[in-house]
């Protein structure tokens, strides 16, 4: 468990994360609205070298990044929207992790037989600008996560 104090606070720790991602990594962000998983997407993204504005992809549903922009290709998904499995497949996002990473907010949307091997991160707010960061790690994340 981390306890995030502010957004800043969680921009660092999807920094980090940023530089531990390769190819063929999901990041599954759960948590409700506001609680931070958008923030910390855009820190992941900075951390892969990144330095643009990240919009919430909830009405684009996926957004892409590719290098040079970043050291990997990277989809930054949000699977709000999605209301049926059927509308999934549409979507190419087993595609994206032939050579890069997927990021996905709302990842409910998507079958458990996806997650296996991903790392699941659940965000809860805990007061006025605090967060509090737990997760569930697939044996692909055993010897990157948790943060040292």
């Amino acid at each position: 468990m981390l306890n995030l104090e502010d957004g800043r606070a969680t921009l660092d720790v999807g920094r980090k994360l940023g530089g531990l991602l390769r190819a063929g990594d999901k990041i599954a962000l759960h948590g409700t609205l506001g609680a931070g998983k958008t923030t910390l997407a855009r820190g992941i993204l900075a951390g892969l070298g990144y330095d643009g504005e990240v919009p919430s992809p909830t009405f684009a549903i996926v957004q892409q990044y590719e290098p040079p922009e970043t050291r990997i290709p990277v989809a930054h998904v949000d699977l709000y929207r999605i209301e049926e499995p059927e509308e999934l497949p549409e979507l190419g996002l087993e595609d994206t992790l032939v050579d890069g990473a997927m990021i996905v907010e709302w990842p409910d949307r998507m079958p458990d037989a996806f997650w296996q091997d991903a790392l699941q991160i659940m965000l809860e707010i805990t007061g006025e600008g605090n967060r509090r960061l737990t997760w569930t790690a697939g044996s692909a994340w055993n010897s990157r996560w948790p943060l040292t």
